[in-house]
């Protein structure tokens, strides 16, 4: 079990550390085309690995594969556009909004009362009306927990891809390695229209996109997969929770982003939520 949490701790420092790096290229060639260039070279990346060209979708399985790229593919453009505006942490914690109401919506226990308020007091330590966030960039924000709401269609898209890929013999990993080629196809015209082309992009910037999609999906990818065997689901959601955290370190050591005392405690509210409302469903669950 512990080699599981190394695992799933590991997974959280690539996808954060592959997010400080996309930051990164930016300035360079802006974050449309860097989600572009991370969501298509991990969809080769995965389709080399799990060898896509063997199940291809047919014509009436074409609908869940749109649905979950269009939503995965969405869902990183918006990440990305939002921590062009404000630190990598915030935007997590922000972003986590999506999955949580995801595990809130349908429960009746009274301690979602307490999760849901946990949650509510962590955004609007974040909103940019107060003193310790009102540097904040509002669209940043907004930005953020909009691809919080993305995450949470990705999640019901997910399930509908991989009951569907199931359904008709395809293995979990072809599933996201398809999913993955439709939400690079999407990407590419953002990407083009914000950037006027790719005359900009060069070797330089190709090797770090490739390390972008080898740090935010293909290693963290496996290695979840590798500790979803040995983990508990209930374990395996607390854990994912501390990911926020891991982002606001990941921020700070590699960008240099300092976060005032207040936004510390809002992301430790909206981990709170998130680590709660996993636990009580998964106690619902058995």
């Amino acid at each position: 079990m512990y080699i599981a949490v190394f695992y799933l701790v590991l997974a959280m420092v690539s996808i954060t550390s592959g997010a400080s790096l996309a930051k990164s290229i930016f300035p360079a060639i802006g974050p449309e085309m860097t989600t572009v260039l991370r969501l298509s070279f991990a969809a080769i990346i995965l389709s080399v690995v799990f060898r896509t060209w063997k199940w291809v979708p047919r014509r009436k399985q074409l609908k869940p594969f749109i649905l979950y790229g269009a939503s995965l593919g969405l869902m990183n453009m918006l990440f990305y556009l939002a921590i062009a505006r404000i630190p990598l942490g915030i935007a997590i914690a922000l972003e986590f909004t999506g999955p949580l109401a995801v595990a809130l919506y349908g429960t009746r226990h009274w301690r979602d009362l307490i999760w849901v308020a946990c949650a509510v007091a962590g955004i609007g330590l974040l909103l940019p009306v107060n003193a310790a966030s009102a540097q904040l960039d509002p669209i940043g924000v907004a930005l953020a927990l909009l691809a919080g709401v993305f995450w949470a269609l990705y999640i019901f898209a997910g399930k509908y891809a991989g009951a569907s890929g199931h359904d008709h013999g395809m293995h979990s990993g072809i599933t996201v390695a398809w999913g993955m080629s439709v939400a690079a196809l999407i990407s590419i015209p953002f990407g083009c229209i914000a950037t006027g082309g790719v005359g900009q992009i060069d070797g330089h910037i190709i090797l770090l996109a490739t390390g972008v999609a080898l740090l935010s999906s293909a290693i963290p990818y496996s290695l979840e997969m590798a500790a979803l065997k040995k983990l508990p689901t209930r374990t395996y959601g607390i854990l994912t929770s501390m990911e926020p955290a891991v982002g606001a370190l990941s921020g700070f050591l590699f960008l240099s982003e300092h976060l005032a005392g207040l936004q510390l405690l809002a992301i430790a509210c909206i981990m709170v939520a998130s680590i709660g409302s996993t636990y009580d469903n998964n106690q619902i669950n058995h």
